[in-house]
């Protein structure tokens, strides 16, 4: 008997292919399977981004420039727990954890020692950052002003994407209806004040980090996608122009195929899903995304190993028409990354850019029976989650019954027996260990940054006009009771120097948090 050979997603792969394909799509063309772009990479490279924060925003600077002077084309900022969930750096809930796994930022004065000598107007900087992502772009907006930079050029992402914090991450604080609230607040602002800003990077990556796989990825995450679409839509919004500004977050796995036709079925559905609900601007109908190579198949075991996965990861994302790359260093495992492990991720995709031809065509693995057929498999399963969503409600309805936790919690759990039977394949976990394996050179972080950040925190508030701020934070606390929008009030009070924890606890105030 034959034996069955199938993808994590549970799609089985025929011996051969040989199918006869219509190929009458072209790239740059709806539905965009094949590219959003006609020239794809002949023209211009994917944007190379390295993933980075630690520590002080000092500490972050110094990496930032290293990237800089080694040929990353973008930022991406990491930032620690507690500025992710909404705390200062003194705040007893923030002990332990402050610049752990990225760097502290309490006010606007540590955003301009975090970008110092750096110009706004000249970089692109992707900020992964949800509940608090609010309060970080109006940080970033106002250090922009304090640059003297066109708020029209300045460019980037915020990920923003709170439906996935439910369902998959956890690093969420207020509840969902006043969270999306927020999100179009976000939608509506930079529309007019900043145009050239993505104003969400709605994430399947860290549904994958969950224990997902490909297919519920991409299932979920544009299942996410069109509930920011209808909540837009339902505030007034217009879908010709927000929807140019949402990009999409992807995870790039080891089954290279399977990940290519995940990546060129993504750009499928989003252009009928844009275009049901109403977008006729070939831009609102085309997804853009980023990628980063997958965090969860890093292995501490031989961790030397990783960097042959990142390698084939790499090659999915930019085989499959990625706008953008994180690649991660191989000892992420263990610690954050050392300097010499960032060197080699981003030297990886320099030499799959320049060295490996994959840039000089567009959709290479076009038109193989193979890719083609799973294209349509992983498509078609796909559809079969999303409308099983769309029939609960959509996907708030779907995360608040716990159908999609379930969904990630089964599929995780599958796989983890799959690796412990040996049926699932980890080289140097479960085949082809080593007895002797030398520790490598780790990256610690001092639990003295806290110290650091509360001195700084405690002298910023003696210096600054704590009648201002007082009156700023007032003013957030009325339009969070009414329906002002939030984004013009939260700029002001960073300019006055509230800080994040201030900005934070007046919303929880006002909306409490979510349990």
């Amino acid at each position: 008997m034959e034996k069955t050979i199938q993808t994590d997603s549970g799609i089985v792969i025929a011996p051969v292919y040989s199918q006869p394909v219509a190929m009458e799509e072209q790239p740059g063309s709806f539905p965009y399977t094949r590219g959003i772009h006609a020239t794809m990479y002949r023209d211009k490279l994917w944007t190379m981004r390295q993933y980075a924060g630690f520590s002080t925003a000092e500490e972050s600077n110094k990496r930032y420039h290293y990237l800089l002077s080694q040929g990353v084309m973008g930022l991406s900022v990491a930032f620690d727990l507690p500025t992710q969930i909404g705390y200062d750096s003194d705040h007893p809930m923030s002990e332990g954890e402050v610049g752990k796994v990225g760097v502290a930022i309490d006010s606007l004065e540590d955003m301009e020692i975090l970008f110092k000598d750096i110009s706004l107007e000249q970089i692109s900087t992707s900020m992964t950052i949800n509940a608090t992502g609010f309060i970080l772009l109006a940080l970033y907006i106002a250090l922009a002003k304090k640059q003297g930079a066109d708020l029209k050029k300045i460019s980037g992402t915020i990920q923003n994407d709170i439906l996935k914090e439910y369902a998959a991450r956890g690093t969420f604080i207020y509840p969902p209806k006043p969270s999306m609230r927020v999100i179009t607040d976000i939608f509506a602002y930079c529309s007019k004040e900043v145009p050239k800003w993505n104003t969400i990077s709605i994430s399947g990556y860290h549904i994958r980090e969950a224990g997902a796989n490909a297919v519920q990825e991409l299932a979920f995450t544009l299942a996410n996608g069109k509930a920011y679409l209808k909540a837009a839509l339902d505030v007034g919004l217009d879908i010709n122009v927000f929807a140019k500004r949402l990009s999409f977050f992807f995870n790039a796995h080891n089954h290279l195929f399977e990940e290519v036709a995940k990546f060129r079925a993504a750009r499928r559905m989003w252009a009928h899903i844009t275009q049901s609900l109403g977008a006729t601007d070939p831009k609102a109908q085309m997804l853009r995304f980023h990628t980063q190579t997958g965090g969860s198949t890093l292995t501490a075991q031989q961790p030397h190993n990783n960097i042959v996965r990142v390698a084939i990861q790499t090659l999915a994302a930019t085989m499959g028409g990625t706008q953008s790359l994180h690649t991660n260093g191989y000892d992420e495992a263990l610690s954050l990354p050392t300097e010499e492990a960032a060197r080699i991720a981003l030297r990886t995709q320099q030499i799959v850019g320049y060295e490996s031809g994959v840039a000089d065509t567009v959709d290479p693995l076009a038109g193989s029976f193979y890719v083609e057929a799973l294209t349509n498999e992983v498509e078609s399963k796909a559809w079969e989650l999303i409308n099983k969503i769309d029939a609960m409600g959509g996907a708030v309805s779907a995360i608040e019954q716990g159908f999609v936790q379930d969904e990630i919690a089964r599929s995780a759990y599958r796989y983890q027996q799959e690796i412990e039977n040996n049926e699932k394949i980890i080289i140097g976990v479960n085949k082809f260990t080593a007895a002797d394996q030398a520790a490598p050179e780790v990256f610690r972080i001092d639990d003295s940054i806290r110290v650091i950040q509360s001195e700084r925190l405690k002298s910023l508030r003696e210096r600054r006009n704590n009648a201002a701020v007082q009156q700023s934070l007032a003013r957030i606390r009325e339009a969070a009771n009414g329906s002002e929008n939030l984004m013009p009030l939260v700029v002001a009070a960073v300019e006055h120097l509230a800080t994040l924890g201030e900005i934070a606890d007046v919303l929880r105030e006002v909306w409490g948090e979510y349990k």
